[in-house]
């Protein structure tokens, strides 16, 4: 899906959905004009050099739309600095988070800050500046522990702070969309796995640097939770549609319609850096984490049905790619070898 060339920005562009997004959107012909917001956190300028050029940026500089990609290094609990970068802006992606459980278990007020507050901040900045469409990166944990699969229609019950603070965030989106006539989509994000992933704390992408480390994989509780795993590629998919789309004030689920198992997951790892490497990688559990909900994939119908969401990658596809993204990584990070 192709959106006609706009000005776009990106909050948290350079995190791996981001600069993911970013290769994406400059692959279209011709390509649009790109803001970057990113306090540099998660995502440095490095990652974001490796899919682009960019002039950095400051908030005063924010007079009108973005010329070529530009980055702004700021914080979206600042009011002023979301302000300032919806400049000129038709598209807002807003990536920019807390993400995760563990960390909302360990600082529930700054979770609130980043993910409510933020959020808010950049909702209030997209209204005064008249921004045309704004896409939410929300979570399948704002339902909580359901019977799966996740519907968009289940009466969410989070059991984190995370999933309370995405809540409260889809909460917003509905109120400026219905309020103020922002077009908002928030979009339920699965777990995301894929390239560029190396600073990701998620299951995939630690795996991945756990066993080409040599250490063992470690899971938590018996492994036999389970999640719908989505390649970043399917993901991107998503949001060009919900950035295309007229709908507004909805709320989609963004995932696979598939129900894995961290056991399997960590099997399939294990015998993908096996097979490609030659070492061995052992599994080892843990105690169970706090938060973590026991069941959790989604129903993609109405995702298909109103944006025409079909994803395209299968689990082997998507981790066969990974692994060979952290190989080129490690052995790059390794430097020149000595024959």
């Amino acid at each position: 899906m192709e959106v006609k060339a706009q000005n776009w920005l990106i909050t948290g562009g350079c995190g791996f959905i981001g600069v993911n997004l970013v290769a994406h959107l400059l692959a279209q012909q011709p390509p649009p004009q790109i803001r970057i917001l990113d306090n540099l956190s998660v995502g440095t300028r490095a990652d974001l050099a490796a899919v682009s050029a960019f002039r950095e940026i400051a908030g005063p500089d924010c007079q009108g739309p973005p010329q070529g990609v530009e980055l702004l290094v700021g914080d979206i609990r600042d009011p002023a600095t979301c302000l300032a970068s919806c400049a000129g802006i038709d598209i807002v992606v807003h990536l920019a988070a807390n993400t995760g459980v563990a960390p909302s278990i360990a600082d529930p007020r700054q979770d609130l800050d980043i993910n409510v507050l933020g959020t808010f901040n950049m909702l209030e900045a997209a209204r005064q500046q008249g921004v045309k469409n704004f896409v939410f990166a929300s979570s399948g944990a704002v339902v909580g522990e359901v019977m799966p699969p996740i519907t968009e229609d289940k009466p969410p019950k989070p059991v984190s702070p995370y999933g309370a603070s995405k809540l409260a965030g889809e909460g917003y989106c509905s109120a400026y969309y219905r309020a103020f006539g922002v077009k908002t989509a928030v979009l339920r994000f699965g777990n995301v796995y894929g390239p560029r992933s190396k600073h990701k704390s998620s299951v995939v992408a630690k795996f991945f640097q756990l066993a080409l480390a040599g250490l063992p994989l470690e899971i938590y509780g018996d492994g036999q939770q389970t999640r719908d795993f989505i390649y970043i590629q399917d993901l991107i998919q998503a949001i060009m549609l919900a950035a295309a789309s007229d709908v507004g004030g909805e709320v989609f689920q963004i995932a696979t319609h598939k129900e894995t198992t961290v056991n399997e997951i960590a099997e399939k790892i294990k015998e993908l850096v096996e097979g490609q490497t030659g070492q061995s990688v052992a599994l080892q559990y843990a105690a169970p984490r706090l938060g973590d909900v026991r069941r959790n994939y989604a129903d993609i119908t109405k995702s298909k049905t109103i944006l025409g969401y079909e994803p395209q990658y299968d689990l082997d596809q998507g981790l066969a790619a990974t692994l060979e993204y952290f190989l080129t990584t490690t052995l790059t990070n390794m430097g020149p070898t000595t024959p």
